[in-house]
Protein backbone atom coordinates (compact mmCIF):
# COMPACT_ATOMS: atom_id res chain seq x y z
CA UNK A 1 0.00 0.00 0.00
CA UNK A 2 1.14 3.37 -0.52
CA UNK A 3 0.93 5.97 2.02
CA UNK A 4 -1.91 7.32 0.86
CA UNK A 5 -3.82 4.73 1.09
CA UNK A 6 -2.65 3.12 4.55
CA UNK A 7 -4.03 7.29 5.51
CA UNK A 8 -7.42 6.38 3.97
CA UNK A 9 -7.37 3.31 5.42
CA UNK A 10 -6.72 4.28 9.34
CA UNK A 11 -9.26 7.38 8.62
CA UNK A 12 -11.86 4.74 6.52
CA UNK A 13 -13.14 5.73 2.80
CA UNK A 14 -16.45 6.81 4.52
CA UNK A 15 -15.20 10.32 5.99
CA UNK A 16 -15.26 11.63 2.19
CA UNK A 17 -11.67 12.81 2.29
CA UNK A 18 -8.99 13.45 -0.46
CA UNK A 19 -5.56 12.37 0.83
CA UNK A 20 -1.96 12.90 -0.95
CA UNK A 21 1.42 12.29 0.69
CA UNK A 22 5.24 13.25 0.33
CA UNK A 23 6.14 10.42 -1.87
CA UNK A 24 3.95 11.62 -4.51
CA UNK A 25 0.85 9.18 -3.62
CA UNK A 26 -2.45 9.93 -3.60
CA UNK A 27 -5.80 8.38 -2.77
CA UNK A 28 -9.65 9.20 -1.87
CA UNK A 29 -12.31 11.08 -4.13
CA UNK A 30 -10.92 13.45 -6.01
CA UNK A 31 -14.14 15.70 -4.65
CA UNK A 32 -13.81 15.61 -1.00
CA UNK A 33 -14.54 18.24 0.94
CA UNK A 34 -11.86 18.01 3.25
CA UNK A 35 -8.13 17.00 2.37
CA UNK A 36 -5.64 15.02 3.77
CA UNK A 37 -1.58 16.12 3.44
CA UNK A 38 0.77 13.94 4.84
CA UNK A 39 3.48 16.21 4.56
CA UNK A 40 6.87 14.63 6.17
CA UNK A 41 7.73 10.80 7.21
CA UNK A 42 7.54 12.18 11.08
CA UNK A 43 3.90 12.00 10.37
CA UNK A 44 4.52 7.90 9.61
CA UNK A 45 5.95 7.68 12.18
CA UNK A 46 3.38 9.35 14.68
CA UNK A 47 1.55 7.19 13.55
CA UNK A 48 3.44 3.95 13.40
CA UNK A 49 4.17 3.96 16.83
CA UNK A 50 0.41 4.97 17.50
CA UNK A 51 -1.94 3.64 15.31
CA UNK A 52 -5.45 5.95 15.09
CA UNK A 53 -6.46 8.90 17.39
CA UNK A 54 -3.40 9.89 18.82
CA UNK A 55 -0.49 9.23 16.08
CA UNK A 56 -3.11 11.37 13.74
CA UNK A 57 -3.37 13.87 16.89
CA UNK A 58 0.61 14.26 17.28
CA UNK A 59 1.15 14.29 13.46
CA UNK A 60 -1.35 17.10 12.97
CA UNK A 61 -0.52 19.21 15.94
CA UNK A 62 3.23 19.23 15.30
CA UNK A 63 2.29 20.20 11.71
CA UNK A 64 3.03 16.76 9.37
CA UNK A 65 0.07 16.28 8.32
CA UNK A 66 -2.20 19.23 7.38
CA UNK A 67 -5.87 19.29 7.00
CA UNK A 68 -7.49 21.70 4.68
CA UNK A 69 -11.44 22.19 4.80
CA UNK A 70 -13.89 21.59 7.37
CA UNK A 71 -12.44 19.90 10.37
CA UNK A 72 -16.21 19.09 11.70
CA UNK A 73 -16.59 17.12 8.28
CA UNK A 74 -13.43 15.10 8.88
CA UNK A 75 -13.73 14.53 12.29
CA UNK A 76 -17.77 13.66 12.01
CA UNK A 77 -16.75 11.25 9.11
CA UNK A 78 -13.97 9.24 10.59
CA UNK A 79 -15.66 9.29 14.37
CA UNK A 80 -15.26 5.53 14.72
CA UNK A 81 -11.53 6.50 14.80
CA UNK A 82 -11.72 10.19 16.84
CA UNK A 83 -14.25 8.24 19.21
CA UNK A 84 -13.01 5.01 19.35
CA UNK A 85 -9.40 4.00 19.44
CA UNK A 86 -8.60 1.47 16.18
CA UNK A 87 -8.60 -2.10 17.30
CA UNK A 88 -5.47 -4.33 17.72
CA UNK A 89 -5.92 -6.18 14.59
CA UNK A 90 -5.96 -2.74 12.40
CA UNK A 91 -3.09 -1.60 14.18
CA UNK A 92 -1.09 -4.21 13.22
CA UNK A 93 -2.27 -4.13 9.55
CA UNK A 94 -1.17 -0.92 9.53
CA UNK A 95 2.33 -1.33 11.33
CA UNK A 96 3.16 -4.17 8.67
CA UNK A 97 2.84 -2.21 6.07
CA UNK A 98 4.73 0.63 7.47
CA UNK A 99 7.49 -1.54 8.01
CA UNK A 100 10.22 -1.00 10.85
CA UNK A 101 12.26 2.23 10.07
CA UNK A 102 8.95 4.41 11.43
CA UNK A 103 8.88 2.17 14.66
CA UNK A 104 12.17 2.96 15.52
CA UNK A 105 12.34 6.75 14.80
CA UNK A 106 12.64 9.19 17.62
CA UNK A 107 9.43 11.59 17.63
CA UNK A 108 9.16 13.14 20.73
CA UNK A 109 5.19 14.00 21.54
CA UNK A 110 4.51 17.69 20.83
CA UNK A 111 5.46 20.14 23.49
CA UNK A 112 1.39 20.68 23.85
CA UNK A 113 1.02 16.95 25.05
CA UNK A 114 0.93 16.64 29.13
CA UNK A 115 3.64 14.26 30.19
CA UNK A 116 1.97 12.19 32.78
CA UNK A 117 4.86 11.65 34.77
CA UNK A 118 5.10 15.78 34.93
CA UNK A 119 2.07 15.71 36.66
CA UNK A 120 3.37 12.68 38.84
CA UNK A 121 5.90 14.99 40.06
CA UNK A 122 3.51 17.59 41.36
CA UNK A 123 1.37 14.56 43.53
CA UNK A 124 -1.22 12.41 43.24
CA UNK A 125 -4.15 13.23 41.12
CA UNK A 126 -6.08 15.96 41.95
CA UNK A 127 -3.43 17.26 44.83
CA UNK A 128 -4.04 20.94 45.10
CA UNK A 129 -0.73 21.60 43.28
CA UNK A 130 -1.83 18.94 40.73
CA UNK A 131 -4.88 20.60 40.34
CA UNK A 132 -3.54 24.48 39.59
CA UNK A 133 -1.40 23.06 36.87
CA UNK A 134 -3.73 21.49 35.06
CA UNK A 135 -6.07 24.22 35.39
CA UNK A 136 -3.00 26.40 34.39
CA UNK A 137 -2.34 24.23 31.03
CA UNK A 138 -5.77 24.82 29.78
CA UNK A 139 -6.95 27.82 31.06
CA UNK A 140 -3.85 30.50 30.93
CA UNK A 141 -3.55 29.98 27.41
CA UNK A 142 -3.95 33.83 26.48
CA UNK A 143 -6.70 36.05 27.14
CA UNK A 144 -7.13 37.47 23.88
CA UNK A 145 -6.97 33.97 22.19
CA UNK A 146 -10.00 33.17 24.50
CA UNK A 147 -11.55 36.68 23.62
CA UNK A 148 -11.06 35.34 20.29
CA UNK A 149 -12.96 32.47 20.48
CA UNK A 150 -15.56 32.44 22.89
CA UNK A 151 -16.49 36.41 21.74
CA UNK A 152 -17.55 39.47 24.43
CA UNK A 153 -19.42 37.38 27.28
CA UNK A 154 -16.24 35.43 27.79
CA UNK A 155 -18.31 32.13 29.00
CA UNK A 156 -16.47 28.56 28.32
CA UNK A 157 -19.28 26.83 29.13
CA UNK A 158 -22.51 25.11 27.37
CA UNK A 159 -24.72 27.92 26.50
CA UNK A 160 -28.62 27.91 26.24
CA UNK A 161 -30.11 28.54 22.89
CA UNK A 162 -33.38 29.87 23.20
CA UNK A 163 -34.26 29.64 19.58
CA UNK A 164 -32.47 27.74 16.37
CA UNK A 165 -30.83 30.57 15.75
CA UNK A 166 -30.15 32.54 18.58
CA UNK A 167 -26.81 34.19 18.51
CA UNK A 168 -23.83 33.26 20.82
CA UNK A 169 -24.10 36.06 22.92
CA UNK A 170 -27.95 35.56 23.39
CA UNK A 171 -27.27 31.96 24.33
CA UNK A 172 -24.96 32.60 26.85
CA UNK A 173 -26.99 35.52 28.85
CA UNK A 174 -29.75 32.67 28.65
CA UNK A 175 -27.59 30.14 30.17
CA UNK A 176 -26.24 32.61 32.90
CA UNK A 177 -29.92 33.59 33.72
CA UNK A 178 -31.23 30.08 33.41
CA UNK A 179 -29.05 29.14 36.63
CA UNK A 180 -30.19 32.78 38.30
CA UNK A 181 -33.50 31.68 38.05
CA UNK A 182 -33.14 27.86 39.46
CA UNK A 183 -31.28 29.42 42.01
CA UNK A 184 -33.87 31.99 42.86
CA UNK A 185 -31.05 35.11 43.19
CA UNK A 186 -32.76 37.96 44.95
CA UNK A 187 -31.15 41.51 45.65
CA UNK A 188 -29.05 41.32 48.72
CA UNK A 189 -28.36 37.63 48.44
CA UNK A 190 -24.47 36.11 48.55
CA UNK A 191 -23.86 33.75 45.89
CA UNK A 192 -20.10 31.43 45.51
CA UNK A 193 -19.57 30.41 42.31
CA UNK A 194 -16.60 27.82 42.15
CA UNK A 195 -14.81 27.73 39.32
CA UNK A 196 -16.03 31.07 37.95
CA UNK A 197 -13.57 31.30 34.95
CA UNK A 198 -14.39 35.04 33.49
CA UNK A 199 -16.68 36.20 35.82
CA UNK A 200 -19.82 35.76 33.71
CA UNK A 201 -21.76 34.79 36.75
CA UNK A 202 -21.21 36.92 39.44
CA UNK A 203 -21.33 39.89 37.13
CA UNK A 204 -24.79 38.59 35.92
CA UNK A 205 -25.99 38.25 39.70
CA UNK A 206 -24.69 41.84 40.68
CA UNK A 207 -25.31 43.38 37.75
CA UNK A 208 -29.37 42.00 37.19
CA UNK A 209 -30.14 40.56 40.47
CA UNK A 210 -28.35 42.59 42.75
CA UNK A 211 -26.75 40.06 44.20
CA UNK A 212 -23.02 39.94 45.78
CA UNK A 213 -20.91 37.42 44.41
CA UNK A 214 -17.47 35.72 45.15
CA UNK A 215 -16.44 33.58 42.21
CA UNK A 216 -13.26 31.85 42.78
CA UNK A 217 -10.56 29.97 40.16
CA UNK A 218 -7.09 28.73 39.80
CA UNK A 219 -6.38 30.15 36.99
CA UNK A 220 -4.11 33.51 37.55
CA UNK A 221 -5.19 34.91 34.26
CA UNK A 222 -8.83 34.12 34.53
CA UNK A 223 -8.71 36.12 37.95
CA UNK A 224 -6.99 39.19 36.40
CA UNK A 225 -9.07 39.72 33.60
CA UNK A 226 -12.43 38.70 35.86
CA UNK A 227 -11.32 42.23 38.41
CA UNK A 228 -10.77 44.45 35.40
CA UNK A 229 -13.67 43.66 33.57
CA UNK A 230 -15.72 44.26 37.01
CA UNK A 231 -14.11 47.18 37.93
CA UNK A 232 -14.92 48.53 34.33
CA UNK A 233 -18.76 47.32 35.12
CA UNK A 234 -18.99 49.35 38.00
CA UNK A 235 -19.56 46.07 39.66
CA UNK A 236 -16.89 46.38 42.38
CA UNK A 237 -19.03 46.83 45.02
CA UNK A 238 -21.12 43.66 44.48
CA UNK A 239 -18.79 41.06 42.75
CA UNK A 240 -15.22 39.65 43.30
CA UNK A 241 -13.58 37.10 41.94
CA UNK A 242 -10.14 35.55 43.68
CA UNK A 243 -7.26 33.37 42.18
CA UNK A 244 -7.83 30.92 44.93
CA UNK A 245 -8.64 27.13 45.26
CA UNK A 246 -12.30 26.44 45.85
CA UNK A 247 -11.22 24.42 48.98
CA UNK A 248 -9.85 27.52 50.66
CA UNK A 249 -13.06 29.81 50.37
CA UNK A 250 -13.01 31.07 54.04
CA UNK A 251 -16.58 32.70 53.91
CA UNK A 252 -19.52 30.72 55.08
CA UNK A 253 -23.26 30.94 54.86
CA UNK A 254 -23.92 31.75 50.99
CA UNK A 255 -27.57 31.71 49.94
CA UNK A 256 -26.97 29.99 46.84
CA UNK A 257 -23.85 28.27 45.14
CA UNK A 258 -23.22 27.52 41.62
CA UNK A 259 -21.11 25.27 40.00
CA UNK A 260 -20.50 25.76 36.33
CA UNK A 261 -17.82 23.82 34.64
CA UNK A 262 -16.04 22.55 37.34
CA UNK A 263 -16.92 19.26 38.47
CA UNK A 264 -14.79 17.99 35.12
CA UNK A 265 -11.97 18.72 37.21
CA UNK A 266 -12.47 17.40 40.33
CA UNK A 267 -12.28 13.69 40.47
CA UNK A 268 -14.57 10.68 41.13
CA UNK A 269 -12.46 10.00 44.51
CA UNK A 270 -12.86 13.29 45.10
CA UNK A 271 -16.73 14.21 44.40
CA UNK A 272 -17.58 13.40 48.37
CA UNK A 273 -15.26 15.99 49.76
CA UNK A 274 -16.72 18.18 46.55
CA UNK A 275 -20.39 18.34 47.38
CA UNK A 276 -19.65 18.25 50.84
CA UNK A 277 -17.88 21.14 50.99
CA UNK A 278 -20.49 23.16 49.04
CA UNK A 279 -23.07 21.94 51.27
CA UNK A 280 -21.55 23.32 54.34
CA UNK A 281 -20.68 26.71 52.47
CA UNK A 282 -24.87 27.08 52.26
CA UNK A 283 -27.68 28.33 54.68
CA UNK A 284 -30.56 26.06 55.54
CA UNK A 285 -32.84 26.43 52.30
CA UNK A 286 -29.65 27.37 50.05
CA UNK A 287 -29.48 26.03 46.84
CA UNK A 288 -26.78 24.58 44.32
CA UNK A 289 -26.73 24.60 41.05
CA UNK A 290 -24.15 21.86 39.30
CA UNK A 291 -23.57 22.36 35.51
CA UNK A 292 -21.31 19.74 33.96
CA UNK A 293 -20.56 17.68 31.27
CA UNK A 294 -20.69 14.03 31.76
CA UNK A 295 -20.85 10.16 30.49
CA UNK A 296 -24.56 9.20 29.25
CA UNK A 297 -23.87 5.82 31.52
CA UNK A 298 -22.29 4.65 34.49
CA UNK A 299 -20.49 1.83 32.42
CA UNK A 300 -17.99 3.91 30.65
CA UNK A 301 -14.31 4.65 32.28
CA UNK A 302 -14.38 8.13 34.02
CA UNK A 303 -10.90 9.07 32.88
CA UNK A 304 -8.69 8.01 29.56
CA UNK A 305 -5.30 8.89 30.81
CA UNK A 306 -4.05 8.05 27.26
CA UNK A 307 -6.36 9.28 25.23
CA UNK A 308 -5.96 13.32 23.41
CA UNK A 309 -8.23 14.91 25.92
CA UNK A 310 -6.25 14.08 28.90
CA UNK A 311 -2.75 14.32 27.04
CA UNK A 312 -4.09 17.72 25.49
CA UNK A 313 -6.98 19.59 26.93
CA UNK A 314 -7.74 18.84 30.63
CA UNK A 315 -5.36 17.45 32.32
CA UNK A 316 -6.97 14.47 34.84
CA UNK A 317 -10.20 15.56 33.72
CA UNK A 318 -12.76 12.83 34.78
CA UNK A 319 -16.30 12.65 33.64
CA UNK A 320 -19.25 10.66 35.56
CA UNK A 321 -22.70 9.87 35.09
CA UNK A 322 -25.47 12.28 36.06
CA UNK A 323 -26.74 9.24 38.09
CA UNK A 324 -23.16 9.09 40.34
CA UNK A 325 -23.55 12.95 40.23
CA UNK A 326 -27.05 12.92 42.00
CA UNK A 327 -26.12 10.28 44.04
CA UNK A 328 -23.29 11.68 45.63
CA UNK A 329 -25.46 15.03 45.83
CA UNK A 330 -28.41 12.82 47.51
CA UNK A 331 -25.70 11.24 50.18
CA UNK A 332 -24.48 14.68 50.98
CA UNK A 333 -27.63 15.77 52.19
CA UNK A 334 -29.26 17.97 49.27
CA UNK A 335 -32.20 17.10 48.03
CA UNK A 336 -32.75 17.15 44.04
CA UNK A 337 -35.49 19.32 42.90
CA UNK A 338 -34.38 19.73 39.02
CA UNK A 339 -32.76 17.74 36.51
CA UNK A 340 -31.93 18.50 32.62
CA UNK A 341 -29.69 17.66 30.40
CA UNK A 342 -28.41 20.19 27.72
CA UNK A 343 -26.63 18.33 25.16
CA UNK A 344 -27.67 19.49 21.91
CA UNK A 345 -27.01 23.53 23.24
CA UNK A 346 -23.48 22.19 23.85
CA UNK A 347 -23.18 20.93 20.41
CA UNK A 348 -24.35 24.70 18.97
CA UNK A 349 -22.22 26.38 21.36
CA UNK A 350 -19.13 24.22 20.28
CA UNK A 351 -20.29 25.46 16.22
CA UNK A 352 -20.14 29.14 17.40
CA UNK A 353 -16.71 28.48 18.92
CA UNK A 354 -15.16 27.15 16.08
CA UNK A 355 -17.06 29.61 13.73
CA UNK A 356 -14.87 32.64 16.13
CA UNK A 357 -11.53 30.36 15.53
CA UNK A 358 -11.68 30.23 12.03
CA UNK A 359 -12.72 34.05 11.65
CA UNK A 360 -9.39 34.20 13.97
CA UNK A 361 -7.27 32.00 12.94
CA UNK A 362 -4.04 33.74 11.40
CA UNK A 363 -4.19 35.84 14.67
CA UNK A 364 -4.75 32.95 16.89
CA UNK A 365 -1.71 31.40 15.29
CA UNK A 366 0.05 34.49 15.69
CA UNK A 367 -0.71 34.30 19.28
CA UNK A 368 -0.72 31.53 20.76
CA UNK A 369 1.18 29.54 18.15
CA UNK A 370 -0.03 26.73 15.88
CA UNK A 371 0.76 23.90 17.64
CA UNK A 372 -2.05 25.07 20.33
CA UNK A 373 -4.53 26.62 17.65
CA UNK A 374 -4.32 23.08 16.06
CA UNK A 375 -5.00 21.56 19.33
CA UNK A 376 -8.01 23.71 19.84
CA UNK A 377 -8.80 22.96 16.46
CA UNK A 378 -9.08 19.76 16.77
CA UNK A 379 -10.48 19.22 20.22
CA UNK A 380 -13.70 21.70 19.56
CA UNK A 381 -14.73 20.19 16.42
CA UNK A 382 -14.16 16.39 17.92
CA UNK A 383 -16.17 17.74 20.91
CA UNK A 384 -19.37 18.65 18.56
CA UNK A 385 -19.43 14.84 17.15
CA UNK A 386 -19.15 13.64 20.65
CA UNK A 387 -22.45 15.69 21.93
CA UNK A 388 -24.33 14.93 18.74
CA UNK A 389 -23.75 11.32 18.96
CA UNK A 390 -24.62 11.15 22.87
CA UNK A 391 -20.77 10.49 23.58
CA UNK A 392 -21.19 13.27 26.06
CA UNK A 393 -24.02 14.94 27.73
CA UNK A 394 -24.24 18.27 29.86
CA UNK A 395 -26.17 18.35 33.18
CA UNK A 396 -27.81 20.91 35.07
CA UNK A 397 -28.57 19.67 38.58
CA UNK A 398 -30.27 21.73 41.24
CA UNK A 399 -29.95 20.63 45.05
CA UNK A 400 -31.36 22.28 48.06
CA UNK A 401 -29.95 22.33 51.33
CA UNK A 402 -33.33 21.41 53.45
CA UNK A 403 -33.95 23.90 56.57
CA UNK A 404 -34.46 22.51 60.04
CA UNK A 405 -37.68 21.31 59.37
CA UNK A 406 -37.15 19.69 56.04
CA UNK A 407 -38.35 22.32 54.01
CA UNK A 408 -36.94 23.41 50.53
CA UNK A 409 -38.53 26.81 49.67
CA UNK A 410 -39.74 25.53 46.47
CA UNK A 411 -42.50 26.57 44.62
CA UNK A 412 -44.84 23.96 43.62
CA UNK A 413 -44.36 23.78 39.31
CA UNK A 414 -41.08 25.31 39.72
CA UNK A 415 -40.87 24.93 35.77
CA UNK A 416 -42.27 27.93 36.20
CA UNK A 417 -40.15 30.36 36.96
CA UNK A 418 -37.61 29.21 34.58
CA UNK A 419 -39.70 29.03 31.49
Amino acid sequence: MTLAQIFEKIVGPEANVAFAAYDGSKAGRSDAIVRIEVKSPIAVAYLAQSPGEMGLARAYIAGHVDVQGDMYALLSGMARITLNDMSAKEKFSVARSLGLKPLLMRVPPPPQEVRRSALARLGSRHAKQRDAEAIHHHYDVSNTFYEWVLGPSMAYTCAVFPEQDSSLEEAQYAKFDLVAKKLDLKPGMRLLDVGCGWGGMVMHAAKHYGVKGLGVTLSRQQAEWAQKAIAEAGLSELAEVRHLDYRDVPETGFDAVSSIGLTEHIGKDQLPGYFGFLYGKLKPGGRMLNHCITRPTGTERTINKGGFINRYVFPDGELESVGHLIRQMEDLGFEIRHEENLREHYAKTLEKWCANLDDHWDEAVAEVGPGTARVWRLYMAGSIVGFERNKVQLHQVLGVKLGEHGEAGVPLRPALTWP
